[in-house]
C-alpha cells in the first residue's frame, strides 16, 4: 500500500487531502491497543487537538451490528473466509464514510483501533485468502485512505493469550481470539512483514514492555508528524 500526504489519502475518489491526521493502531489480540489508544487520545487532547478515538469493527451503529456477526462465538456453521473479509470491508467502508473522513476534514486527529492492515493480517495471512485480493477490497472500501502513521504493537501470541486470560474485564474470547496459536503466529508475521515493506509509514513497538514506556515512544515518534491544532481542543470521542 502506498504512503501519501498528511492525512494519508492517496485516491482521487476519496476527495482532496484532509486537514487532519489518521493514526492506526494494529497488532494481535491482547497487544494493548485499547490501552495505548486511551493514553494517546488523552495526550493529543492536552496538546489542543480534536481527537476521535474509534475502532473496527464497530465504529458506527452499522458496524456494531456487523461486529456481533463477525466476533460473537459461533456455535453453528463457521463464517466462510470470503464472507468474513467482505463483512469487515463493509464495516470499514461505513466507518470511513461516516466517522473517519468527516473528522479528518475538520482537522481532527483520528486514532483507530484496527484498520486495513488487520484485514491483510487476519483474513489474508490468517485465513490464507489471496493477499492482493484482500488489499484491493480494502482499498476500494476506504477510497484509498491510508493512515499517516500505522503503529504495530508487536507481542508474542502466547504472551498475548496469557494477557487475555488475566484480563478480568474481558467477557471471554471472541471468535478470532479463540483461533489457534498457529493462526495468531501467521497474523503477527504478516503485521511485521507489512511494516518492513513501508518503514517510513510504520512504527513497530515492543508491546511486551510496560504500557507507559510504549506510549512514550509512540508520542516521541508521532509528535513531529502532527498538524498544528486547528482550534480549541474538543472532548475525546467515545465509541458507539
Amino acid at each position: 500500500m502506498s504512503s501519501a500526504g498528511p492525512a494519508g489519502t492517496d485516491a482521487p475518489a476519496g476527495g482532496p487531502p484532509a486537514a487532519g491526521f489518521l493514526v492506526a493502531l494494529e497488532g494481535g489480540d491482547g497487544s494493548g491497543k485499547t490501552t495505548q489508544q486511551r493514553l494517546l487520545a488523552g495526550w493529543l487532547a492536552q496538546r489542543g487537538h480534536e481527537v476521535v478515538a474509534t475502532r473496527e469493527p464497530g465504529g458506527t451503529a452499522t458496524g456494531l451490528a456487523l461486529r456481533q456477526v463477525l466476533l460473537a462465538p459461533a456455535p453453528g456453521a463457521a463464517l466462510a473466509p470470503r464472507a468474513e473479509a467482505l463483512l469487515f470491508a463493509a464495516d470499514r467502508a461505513q466507518h470511513v464514510a461516516e466517522v473517519v473522513r468527516p473528522a479528518l476534514a475538520r482537522g481532527a486527529v483520528v486514532v483507530t483501533d484496527r484498520y486495513v492492515d488487520s484485514s491483510l493480517a487476519y483474513q489474508g495471512a490468517g485465513r490464507a485468502l489471496p493477499a492482493a485480493e484482500v488489499e484491493e477490497l480494502s482499498r476500494w472500501a476506504t477510497g484509498g485512505l491510508v493512515p499517516g502513521l500505522t503503529v504495530v504493537l508487536d507481542v508474542d501470541p502466547a504472551t498475548a493469550a496469557g494477557r487475555r486470560g488475566r484480563d478480568a474485564g474481558r467477557p471471554g474470547e471472541d471468535r478470532l481470539e479463540a483461533e489457534s496459536l498457529a493462526f495468531h503466529t501467521r497474523v503477527r508475521e504478516q503485521f511485521l512483514d507489512l511494516a518492513a515493506r513501508a518503514p517510513a509509514r510504520y512504527l513497530v513497538l515492543d508491546a511486551a514492555r510496560p504500557a507507559d514506556a510504549v506510549q512514550h515512544r509512540l508520542r516521541e515518534h508521532l509528535a513531529p508528524l502532527l498538524p498544528v491544532p486547528s482550534g480549541p481542543a474538543r472532548a475525546v470521542a467515545g465509541r458507539p
